[in-house]
């Protein structure tokens, strides 16, 4: 709480005037903080970047940072992974079962709980290291996934009364949402194809 009640929407837009002259630096700086303590308001942080620095400037602040805080949880967990304890923990038949399903389902499990702008974004992140999720599977997921989070939050805050005046607009939004979600899987089909397969295609096309 005393967390919260330090970073509200007010104290965050001082900090960011404050170092201004830093210029994208204190905003990206305050996103990449919130996958390493999770307390930080994700809606008010987002939305405090816009108001600061545009829409858009403000979402491309807000992503890097969060991205680049996801990615450097899940590197360092994937290097502490093999560790005795935590092999020990990870041998525990529920963990087990956990695990096994996550291994099945990570891609959507990472992309679907980032577009959310509340959520267990350092469970997601330690998970997905855990199960040894590919790296290039894990960065399609959560950069899309964060991208529509930010997207959406920022756009939103950004204007907000026209949402209220017009709440179908949020339509707009989940529709973005859904498309996002097909190419990104698409994407990621492409990137984490097998060699082999790429190769007897090229084979083939030569034939």
């Amino acid at each position: 709480m005393d967390i919260k009640s330090l970073f509200t929407e007010e104290n965050i837009q001082l900090i960011l005037d404050q170092y201004r002259s830093f210029g994208p630096l204190p905003g990206i700086f305050i996103t990449f903080l919130k996958s390493f303590v999770p307390p930080l308001p994700t809606i008010v942080i987002v939305g405090a970047n816009a108001a600061a620095y545009g829409l858009w400037l403000g979402f491309l602040y807000s992503l890097i940072g969060i991205v680049s805080g996801c990615m450097t949880v899940y590197l360092i967990v994937r290097k502490i992974s093999t560790h005795r304890m935590i092999q020990r923990w990870a041998q525990k038949p529920k963990v087990q079962k956990r695990m096994e399903w996550m291994r099945k389902n990570a891609f959507n499990y990472v992309f679907i709980l980032s577009i959310f702008p509340v959520g267990p974004f350092a469970v997601i992140n330690l998970a997905a290291a855990l199960v040894l999720m590919p790296f290039r599977s894990f960065m399609i997921a959560i950069i899309f996934g964060k991208a529509i989070m930010v997207f959406m939050v920022s756009f939103i805050g950004y204007d907000i009364k026209q949402f209220i005046e017009s709440p179908l607009k949020l339509l707009y939004v989940l529709i973005f949402a859904l498309i996002s979600w097909y190419v990104c899987r698409k994407v990621e089909a492409w990137i984490t194809k097998p060699a082999s397969i790429a190769g007897e295609e090229s084979t083939s096309r030569s034939v």
